[in-house]
């Protein structure tokens, strides 16, 4: 579809905001109940949706979990199945650090193991930025090179860090299975390349953990590494070429900021941390008249479900929900919202259920939901759609798609 599209995009004066409300989809606690968007109480999403168009978004596809890469990708029109990514790649862009041919990249967590190597917390407690940096810099001291191999370390945010492997030459290959078994109460995995170049990464991580696990014996809560993702250089179509859309991304995290440069898009500067709605919100003002698409993050709906916080997660949607009208007050002619996931605060991580979608447009029919939530998603008059359906969808009620054929 992207060929198509590029053939069919036209430029306009109509402006789009694209909210991704990362892993907002959820389950009831109990038999019957509501989820956490149901839970919520959200006056201003609730008449929004009642002027709006709602469906239900399935990233990949029909029982496949997403990634935040491939869903985030799925929703900027790109065919995840056909377009990968690994999480290194757009965690080490989203800081700002330069990939060259045959490095790999890979997504770190810090995490506390019990005796014998069992991993009490994936997560090590999300420990401040600060303490990622102090732990950061002791491992940086002790390891920057691996049999002849460069590495360099980095904090991303909280738990997480990345490594890169730079190749000297010879090249490695990013085709390496995970350390993180994604569980707690078992140990790490053993990386395993599968092919030649990428068995040489798999015996670079592996040492690498060995020697972190030395380096951190006597910390009392980061005490080890996981690892997953592993990316060399990706490449994809330029967004705002394919679309004719001057893009911006507004995001704090580092993985989010990373993709949207990946494709094309400006990322602009948003002071204050992860949760900082209002600096976000600010950002988008300060930046209406420059750009016609603009892709708002919003984090912590998706850490508060990883946490299994269920009440923190309905906390997290309200606080959007009151932010909400100053995003309508800049008048987009399209407004979506959207998740990359569901991330149900009962699993604890990522699942399968698709997402909510509403499209609010001048140009939208009227539709049966009258609420923001996954039960109203299914009355909507947008059905059950792929994620690479949203950017057309979009595009058509801002009126920049051309008629297709004669």
């Amino acid at each position: 579809m992207l060929d198509v599209i590029r053939e069919l995009a036209k430029e306009s004066p109509s402006k789009i905001v694209m909210v991704v409300l990362d892993g907002v989809g959820g389950l009831p606690r109990e038999v019957n109940g509501e989820t956490e968007l149901a839970s919520a109480r959200t006056p201003n999403l609730d008449a929004l949706a009642r002027e709006s168009q709602l469906g239900q978004v399935e990233l990949v596809g029909a029982g496949i979990t997403p990634g935040s890469g491939p869903g985030h990708l799925s929703l900027f029109g790109y065919d995840p199945l056909h377009y990968t990514v690994g999480r290194g790649a757009l965690s080490a862009v989203g800081i700002g650090v330069k990939l060259a041919a045959g490095d790999v990249a890979v997504r770190g967590n810090f995490a506390t193991l019990a005796a014998g190597r069992v991993i009490e917390d994936r997560r090590a407690g999300r420990p401040s930025n600060e303490e990622n940096v102090r732990v950061v810099g002791k491992l940086g001291a002790a390891i920057s090179e691996l049999d002849g191999t460069k590495v360099e370390i980095y904090t991303e945010s909280e738990h997480r860090f990345v490594v890169v492997f730079r190749s000297a030459g010879t090249p490695l290959g990013a085709n390496v299975s995970d350390v993180d078994p994604q569980a707690t109460g078992v140990p790490p995995l053993t990386a395993r390349g599968n092919d030649n170049v990428s068995e040489r990464t798999a015996n670079l991580v592996n040492a690498f953990v060995a020697r972190a696990e030395d380096v951190l014996r006597d910390e009392a809560q980061i005490n080890g590494v996981l690892f997953r993702g592993y990316s060399d250089v990706p490449h994809f179509p330029n967004f705002p070429e394919v679309f004719r859309l001057r893009s911006a991304c507004i995001a704090s995290y580092p993985m989010y900021k990373g993709l949207a440069s990946l494709v094309g898009m400006d990322v602009l500067d948003v002071p204050g941390e992860e949760d900082a709605l209002q600096e976000k919100v600010q950002t988008l003002r300060d930046h209406w008249d420059r750009y016609d698409f603009f892709y708002l993050h919003i984090k912590k709906t998706d850490s508060t479900g990883e946490d299994g916080d269920f009440e923190e997660k309905v906390h997290k949607i309200e606080l959007f929900d009151e932010l909400l009208p100053q995003i309508l007050e800049l008048g987009p002619d399209v407004l979506a919202l959207v998740g990359d996931h569901s991330t149900p605060s009962t699993l604890l991580t990522h699942s399968w259920h698709p997402v909510p979608l509403l499209i609010k447009s001048d140009w939208g029919r009227k539709d049966l939901a009258v609420r923001y939530t996954e039960e109203e998603a299914q009355k909507g008059s947008l059905g059950l759609r792929r994620g690479t359906d949203v950017m057309p969808l979009l595009m058509a009620n801002a009126l920049k798609l051309q008629k297709y054929g004669a």
